[in-house]
């Protein structure tokens, strides 16, 4: 019988033995527990704004330690929130962004939280916003210097199927012979007309409910563009001519604002017409709790793939 020389196999085997050594580790371990928290972005505004928000994340709160930022991605609001994170023995946290559109100030977040280049040092930020007057809401822009990992959303309330029922409650509370009622969805909406379109075709489908289960005799989204008064204007003519046309027709007009919360500034914009309105916005409603869960349990899904895989990598 012809007898094999393992000898000269050795070292391939050793490295044979333990990679499957540490396969086997990685399959049989539990993942690793790493506190979690989330940070929940909102634009904020009067108190009773800030309130409303504060009650739609106490649900969270009851499940992971939360910390809420306001602001339109205030370096300053952020870093607060981060520093409370932190005393809570925060590791990962799920970065929760509650605004009607996901593109809002999204990538502006990604350079303060060091997620992309672009952003400057504290020190120098605040050097070059040194003996400059203090213009509206605080927007401070720089990275915030921490070990934690962040993991953050990129889905709006626009892109969120749980809003289809907010929208579906507040036009059934105000509908009473749909047939001859149109529904009128107002939103915010940006300065760029291509990110227009779409906040435009994302509310649009969220109205789709609605408008199947009360048969309204139309559903219409515009979007004021309110921060941009040439195409202000041009939007609130567009969204008056509409309201009187059908006014005209003999059709009832319902109004709702796709908005986080209230009635923005939709008095002075359709005075004068006639019109019934909820203007209360989207919160508060369970759903909008639900979708705040929800985005928290997928980020975290998200942190516990991240910590997978790394523990992969430091184990090969």
């Amino acid at each position: 019988m012809r007898m094999i020389d393992y000898r000269g196999f050795r070292p391939a085997l050793l490295l044979l033995v333990l990679l499957l050594n540490a396969c086997q580790a990685i399959d049989n371990s539990e993942p690793q527990e790493v506190a979690y928290g989330v940070l929940v972005m909102a634009h904020g505004g009067s108190e009773q704004w800030n309130a409303a928000v504060e009650r739609a994340v106490a649900e969270l709160q009851s499940e992971y330690p939360v910390a809420l930022a306001f602001g339109m991605a205030d370096a300053g609001s952020l870093e607060v929130a981060v520093r409370q994170l932190e005393a809570r023995g925060v590791e990962h946290v799920g970065v929760v962004r509650l605004f009607v559109s996901g593109e809002s100030w999204y990538e502006r977040t990604r350079q303060i939280l060091g997620l992309s280049p672009g952003a400057p040092d504290k020190q120098t930020a605040q050097a070059q916003q040194a003996g400059r007057p203090a213009m509206g809401m605080p927007m401070g822009f720089w990275q915030i210097e921490t070990d934690l990992q962040f993991h953050l959303s990129e889905e709006g309330l626009a892109d969120a199927w749980e809003m289809d029922q907010v929208v579906l409650s507040r036009a059934a509370a105000l509908s009473e012979n749909p047939a001859e009622e149109v529904l009128v969805v107002l939103a915010h909406g940006p300065g760029d007309d291509a990110e227009n379109w779409r906040w435009i075709q994302k509310i649009s489908q969220r109205t789709e409910l609605a408008r199947e289960r009360l048969g309204f005799a139309d559903v219409r989204v515009f979007t004021l563009r309110e921060d941009w008064q040439d195409k202000r204007q041009a939007a609130e003519q567009e969204i008056r001519r509409y309201m009187q046309q059908a006014s005209m027709r003999g059709q009832t007009v319902l109004v709702l604002p796709y908005r986080v919360m209230g009635f923005g500034p939709y008095h002075e914009v359709l005075a004068g017409l006639d019109y019934e309105a909820d203007e209360t916005g989207l919160v508060p409603h369970d759903n909008v709790n639900r979708w705040l869960m929800n985005q928290a349990q997928q980020l975290q899904a998200v942190s516990v793939e991240h910590q997978q895989a790394l523990l992969v990598a430091s184990t090969l």
